[in-house]
């Protein structure tokens, strides 16, 4: 058994002398390692020997550590973690693995990367996928999740951020409301009709339009609020008033008839950019770089 030990090297030794205090007898280290007692015992021996000092008091019924055997301990502790991290990281790099935990709003997430999840899963079997869907801002830097998908413009940061796609504004109505309300030929009719807003605006909602190539602002009202584009389309599919959302939010009820587009020739053509936000630089987990370059694959 001894042959076993011949090369310990001092990784090995860090982890053999945690092993026996944690287990609390050679025996049981022994157990533990695939090691005779006798072997694991001229092992500490070897590392006191080399260190100069006693790490362990031994008696009849138990080890326990000197001053000193703490201290080496404690050193041996960090050390194996340090390394288990560091070996954790580069085998990240070649296969990817570990928790990956993404933050999405609630329509677009619920609408476009929920339903890529299942293709992700079957190409990295390794990943563990953690989803929140949340329309509340996570702060990355502080390691509240890995990547966040996020609309509109980006705040400066020392976040990386790759472009995923973008979407376009529609206004959006059911057919049944238009019948019985009257369909808006130009913008100014939007006055006499009940538009449903986003919550988190805090100036007056305005809606922009392009005329005859000039951009201007129309300011609307309403008596509901939503905090997401998919309620708000929920809510015009219902017959309750006009939306102005993003096309992904309401493409499925436009598709089946439930919403019809309308004041289409005054759209001004803007567009919501959609990125994902993560940590970047040399060190980026393989999990975090793979599922990147799938949205980035799969939304344009």
């Amino acid at each position: 058994m001894d042959t076993k030990l011949a090369g310990v090297d001092r990784a090995r030794a860090l982890a053999l002398f945690a092993t026996v205090v944690d287990q609390g007898s050679f025996s049981a280290a022994g157990r533990v390692l695939g090691l005779s007692p006798s072997a694991v015992s001229r092992a500490v021996d070897r590392i006191e020997e080399r260190l100069g000092v006693r790490l362990l008091l031994r008696s009849t019924r138990a080890l326990s550590p000197t001053a000193e055997g703490q201290a080496y301990l404690l050193a041996a502790r960090r050390i194996l973690l340090d390394l288990d991290e560091a070996e954790q990281q580069i085998a990240d790099q070649g296969a990817p693995r570990g928790r990956l935990r993404i933050s999405a709003a609630l329509s677009h997430g619920r609408l476009c990367i929920v339903p890529l999840l299942g293709d992700f899963a079957a190409l990295y079997p390794h990943i563990l996928i953690d989803i929140a869907l949340t329309d509340a801002l996570v702060d990355i830097a502080a390691g509240e999740a890995d990547i966040a998908v996020r609309f509109g413009p980006l705040a400066d940061s020392m976040l990386t951020a790759r472009k995923l796609g973008e979407t376009r504004r529609v206004i959006v109505a059911s057919p049944a409301y238009l019948a019985r309300q009257g369909t808006p030929l130009v913008p100014e009719d939007l006055h006499q009709h009940p538009c449903l807003n986003f919550s988190f605006r805090r100036a007056e909602p305005v809606w922009p339009f392009r005329r005859e190539g000039t951009d201007f602002a129309l300011s609307v009202k309403g008596r509901i609020e939503a905090n997401n584009g998919e309620t708000l389309g929920q809510l015009a599919a219902s017959g309750v008033g006009i939306a102005r959302v993003g096309a992904f939010s309401v493409a499925d009820e436009i598709a089946q008839g439930r919403l019809v587009p309308i004041l289409e020739d005054y759209n001004p053509g803007d567009v919501e950019l959609i990125h994902a936000v993560f940590v970047g630089g040399a060190n980026i987990p393989a999990r975090v770089r793979a599922f990147v370059d799938f949205l980035a694959s799969r939304l344009r």
